[in-house]
C-alpha cells in the first residue's frame, strides 16, 4: 500500500495552539518554520531564552491541559498570531511586542498549583521542540486508530501535537524506521528516536479537560511512545497527498 503525507500542523507558540497546513518548505538541520518559534517559560524556569531548553522549564499541556484547547492561526509576513480558546475571547497579538497581553491571556487557563506563566523566548534560528537536537515529529494514523480502540473513543490527531501525519502503514510500523532515511516528496528525513509521551496526550483538544488514559493504553503495548522524531537531511517542499518512501 501507498504511505502518503495526510497532514501537516505547526504549533507557533509552543503548547499553545495548532495550525494546519496544506504545504511547507523545510531546511536542512532545522525544525518546521514557524513551528514553535516561541515558548513561554514559567516563573521558576532555569533558561535566560539564549539556547534550547527542556520543557520543564515551559508551560505546558502536561501541567496545564486547558492550553490543548488552543488554536492558532500566524500571519507570517506581520508575525501576528491570532489565538482562540473555547473559555476565552479571541485575540490577535504579537507574541514578543504584547507580551504582557499574551501572558494575561494565558493566566486563567493556568492551574493556581503550577508555576505562572512568566515570560516569552524565542531562541534564533530553531524551534523550541521537546529534543534537545532540531526536529520534526512524525505521527502514523493506524497507531492512533490502535491506541483510540484501547481508550474506547475517538481520538483527535491533534492530542499528540505531530508535525506530519502519515497514512497507509500499519500501526506501530513507523517505529521500525528508526535509523533509516525517509523521503517525502524532494525532502530526506533521517529517523533518530521513538517519541515517549506525557500527561499532555490525556487532554481533549476541543474542551482542555483530561478524559483518555493514552498512557495507559500505551502501556498495554509495554511502551510509552508514540510517533518519531527525525532530522531533515534534505530539504525542499513538502504538501499534503506527496508519496512517504523509506529509502
Amino acid at each position: 500500500m501507498t504511505i502518503t503525507l495526510a497532514h501537516l500542523w505547526r504549533h507557533p507558540i509552543k503548547s499553545h495552539g495548532r495550525e494546519a497546513l496544506e504545504r511547507v518548505s523545510l531546511e536542512a538541520g532545522k525544525t518546521m518554520p514557524w513551528d514553535r518559534t516561541w515558548a513561554i517559560a514559567h516563573e521558576a524556569a532555569k533558561t535566560d531564552g539564549s539556547s534550547w531548553a527542556p520543557c520543564a522549564n515551559f508551560s505546558r499541556v502536561a501541567k496545564a491541559p486547558k492550553l490543548m484547547a488552543i488554536a492558532s492561526e500566524l500571519d507570517e509576513t506581520t508575525e501576528m498570531l491570532t489565538l482562540s480558546h473555547p473559555e476565552q475571547p479571541t485575540v490577535t497579538i504579537h507574541p514578543e511586542r504584547d507580551a504582557e497581553q499574551l501572558l494575561d491571556w494565558v493566566r486563567p487557563l493556568m492551574p493556581e498549583n503550577r508555576a505562572a506563566s512568566a515570560r516569552i523566548i524565542r531562541v534564533a534560528g530553531r524551534g523550541m521542540t521537546d529534543s534537545d537536537f532540531p526536529s520534526i515529529s512524525i505521527a502514523n494514523l493506524a497507531s492512533n486508530a490502535a491506541v483510540a480502540d484501547k481508550v474506547g473513543t475517538e481520538l483527535s490527531l491533534i492530542r499528540w501535537r505531530a508535525n506530519l501525519w502519515l497514512d497507509g502503514l500499519e500501526a506501530w510500523e513507523e517505529f521500525e524506521w528508526v535509523g533509516n532515511t525517509v523521503q517525502i516528496g524532494d525532502v530526506k528525513l533521517a529517523v533518530e528516536e521513538r517519541i515517549g509521551r506525557c500527561l499532555a496526550t490525556t487532554a481533549n483538544p476541543q474542551s482542555g479537560e483530561r478524559d483518555a488514559d493514552t498512557l495507559g493504553a500505551l502501556k498495554q503495548w509495554g511502551h510509552q511512545d508514540f510517533g518519531i522524531y527525525a532530522k531533515v537531511i534534505e530539504g525542499g517542499e513538502i504538501k499534503l497527498g506527496d508519496t512517504v518512501r523509506v529509502l
